[in-house]
């Protein structure tokens, strides 16, 4: 791959066919008619979905880095791209997309129709904020590239949050920064809420320039850490959490570490956070016949998915006498209201671990209408992934909605990759209806692609 590391960037071979690509699958939308949905190898959504008469989309082909312009601290990638290939590509010529989610198969086209998060979060927020420009495949079937200064820049802050209901990212430029070989890692160790979120505030505002990553995990709300990563020339040593050693155990296990690059930016994956356990991947015996190989977030997915088509988890739940339900969701709560929530979180829902995420704004005078964050304040993403049980039958999404509405009480905002359950007129409120029906009626005026509402709450 011929990837530029100097001023002025050189295309590589595919840099060279993506708009006579992108154009031959305007063609194809336009001309095959009905409702279509795309057609690729990989999803981190995690809502089921009703199958309907949608013909896919094939964007398989849209998987590649294009031009990687170091010194410029850019890089333009095709939107199905996954971060595993995109991260390689960068960190061989020691830059890396300024936020880099956590699952190695998500893909940077995803992370902005979605919302995408990690521990550098609290510096450049989320990735939407890092995009340059992009080149959409719209439901009229045109491709527009939109910016913050052109024509197009409502569907530029527009797209974030819209999950492919105003079209899809075919091409995009993102910000890089430098790296270095190492990421030297300090776990702090807090007692109550009050102090650990004073000091996460402290950490992203006042010292925010000492550290290069910040987030944290909660065991319980009497034992919480705040993990601080900073880039590294050299390392004594580095730790290696890819196969016999679970990276979330080593939290309370060691105060300070040192991991590689790569491995940091993946140090979630192999145990899926901490989720692997539901397959039984962090028992020794088990882990050992899974491999290496197999020790990652895409296998977990294939797994899930073959669980829920055939329902295994739920026929041994009903034939133990209780009740699930399965509680996946990333929720971002102002930091002033997080104990709040924490407190609200361990007495209702009860999950353990609990992943934290600072989110600062990058782009302040931005206003991304579906996804709207307030400028002067850190939120704080609070992750948890898991299954509620309990022995008296409760109504469909009941701890989900006790979630929504915390949330809503509390002036946070939920992410929409999994299941939802606010009622119409509610979400709209909640996710700007008047913005979104003006951005459809202009780039989807024939609601080829679904509506917001009834993909992510309706699951259509």
């Amino acid at each position: 791959m011929n990837i530029a590391t100097g001023a002025l960037p050189v295309a590589n071979q595919a840099a060279q066919t993506h708009a006579k690509r992108a154009q031959e699958l305007a063609e194809q939308f336009r001309t095959q008619g009905g409702p279509v949905r795309l057609g690729k190898d990989t999803s981190n959504l995690f809502r089921d979905r009703e199958q309907g008469p949608q013909r896919a989309l094939n964007v398989r082909q849209f998987n590649n880095v294009l031009v990687l312009d170091a010194h410029a601290q850019w890089v333009e990638v095709e939107g199905m791209t996954p971060y595993m290939d995109l991260v390689d590509t960068t960190l061989a010529h020691n830059v890396m997309p300024c936020v880099v989610p956590q699952l190695r198969s998500i893909t940077i086209g995803g992370a902005i129709s979605g919302v995408g998060i990690e521990s550098s979060s609290f510096k450049y927020g989320l990735v939407h904020e890092t995009i340059i420009d992009m080149d959409v495949l719209t439901g009229n079937g045109d491709v527009v590239t939109c910016s913050a200064e052109n024509e197009h820049r409502d569907l530029f802050y527009g797209l974030p949050n819209s999950y492919g209901t105003l079209g899809y990212v075919l091409k995009l430029r993102a910000k890089t920064i430098a790296v270095k070989p190492y990421v030297h890692l300090l776990h702090l160790k807090f007692e109550d809420a009050e102090t650990f979120f004073a000091a996460l505030n402290d950490w992203c505002t006042t010292q925010k320039e000492q550290v290069d990553f910040i987030d944290g995990t909660v065991f319980s709300p009497q034992e919480m850490y705040l993990t601080l990563g900073t880039f590294s020339d050299q390392a004594p040593y580095t730790s290696d959490y890819t196969y016999e050693y679970i990276y979330y155990r080593s939290i309370r296990q060691r105060t300070e570490d040192y991991l590689s690059v790569h491995d940091y930016l993946w140090r979630w994956d192999t145990d899926w956070f901490w989720c692997s356990k539901n397959l039984f991947a962090q028992n020794p015996l088990v882990r050992r016949l899974y491999g290496r190989k197999r020790l990652n977030s895409m296998f977990y997915t294939r797994l899930m998915r073959w669980n829920a088509k055939w329902g295994m988890t739920k026929f041994a739940t009903r034939f133990s006498g209780r009740h699930s339900e399965s509680v996946i969701q990333d929720v971002d709560i102002p930091i002033a209201n997080a104990p709040a929530f924490l407190e609200f979180f361990d007495r209702e829902i009860g999950i353990r671990p609990v992943w934290i995420c600072p989110i600062g704004r990058y782009d302040r005078g931005a206003e991304y209408p579906l996804y709207p964050m307030r400028e002067d304040t850190v939120y704080v993403n609070f992750g948890f992934w898991d299954v509620v049980y309990s022995h008296d039958k409760k109504p469909a999404g009941y701890f989900n909605r006790l979630v929504e509405d915390k949330v809503n009480e509390l002036d946070g905002i939920k992410s929409l990759y999994s299941d939802s359950y606010y009622e119409q007129d509610k979400f709209w409120q909640l996710y700007n209806r008047s913005a979104y029906d003006a951005l459809k009626e202009k780039y989807d005026p024939n609601r080829r692609l679904k509506d917001l509402y009834a993909k992510c709450v309706l699951r259509q």
